[in-house]
């Protein structure tokens, strides 16, 4: 069973219905096992994806403050080329971004053919802040689930594969984190009381979530739920998702380098023989 819980198209979603304390019956060692083995697998198929030219990869990570965004994304990078992925953050849109479509900021960071871009927050801020904040009007938020789906497909379309992750942590694990970061000198950076007032809106962002995941989960860009109180669970479900979501490329990956090595071999006769008829 996946460790990830992929949602199928026309799912009803409700966030309560899946357990942020899972840990598929294992310990942390033999996660961190899994996780590596799985890791070297992406490594290689990422290479491949580089090198082929044809696709790309996005990775959408969502989830309250303290679920892991930031450690997800350092999980990943450990087993990609950092040379062809990067990491694109949003936050609260400029004032140049708010004067565009919502998608317009969002568009600019999508990766190219080849490419790996992870999304630390997303898209999805334009149906979860702006509606739990009640930033714009209903009628225009409510629109915008359409206009990622098509966004979403537009991307996938040309070429790019799609993995969104919700981090589901408790609410109960999101007050230790916080209270940790309050005890941790190292962490002090990261403390704003922005954060607590946000655990206030706890019911109304799940609300927000579930409509957003449930709406906007499709067969070419799926959303998984990430049991995420666990760190290394987290890291793992990820993983699996990634690998699993790449493994079927790699064979069209494969004979496409074939051809391009076949191209290759036969300009380079192409040369050889003709400086040999000049001597």
């Amino acid at each position: 069973m996946p460790y990830a819980h992929l949602v199928k198209p026309g799912s009803s979603v409700k966030i309560k219905d899946f357990d942020p304390g899972e840990h598929g019956g294992l310990e942390k060692e033999e996660a961190d096992f899994r996780r590596h083995e799985m890791g070297q697998k992406v490594e290689q198929l990422q290479e491949l994806m580089y090198a082929a030219n044809m696709n790309s990869l996005l990775l959408v990570l969502q989830g309250s403050d303290t679920s892991g965004k930031d450690g997800a994304i350092k999980g990943i990078l450990q087993y990609v080329n950092v040379q062809s992925c990067r990491v694109a953050s949003f936050k609260q849109p400029t004032h140049l971004e708010q004067s565009h479509d919502f998608l317009w900021r969002v568009h600019q960071q999508a990766p190219a053919a080849g490419g790996m871009t992870i999304f630390n927050r997303s898209h999805y801020e334009d149906v979860l802040v702006v509606r739990v904040h009640d930033l714009v009007p209903k009628d225009v938020w409510k629109k915008r689930y359409d206009q990622i789906n098509q966004f979403e497909e537009l991307l996938t379309d040309s070429g790019t594969i799609i993995l969104k992750f919700f981090l589901n942590i408790s609410k109960e694990e999101q007050e230790r984190r916080l209270l940790d970061r309050e005890a941790d000198t190292d962490k002090s950076w990261k403390l704003s009381v922005g954060d607590w007032k946000e655990r206030e809106l706890w019911k109304e962002y799940h609300k927000a979530y579930a409509d957003a995941i449930e709406k906007c989960s499709t067969a070419k860009a799926p959303w998984h739920i990430v049991p995420a109180n666990h760190k290394w669970y987290r890291d793992l479900a990820i993983m699996e998702a990634i690998e699993g979501a790449l493994k079927p490329y790699k064979s069209i990956w494969h004979d496409h380098l074939k051809e391009i090595g076949v191209e290759a071999k036969g300009e380079l006769e192409k040369y050889r023989a003709a400086m040999k008829a000049k001597k």
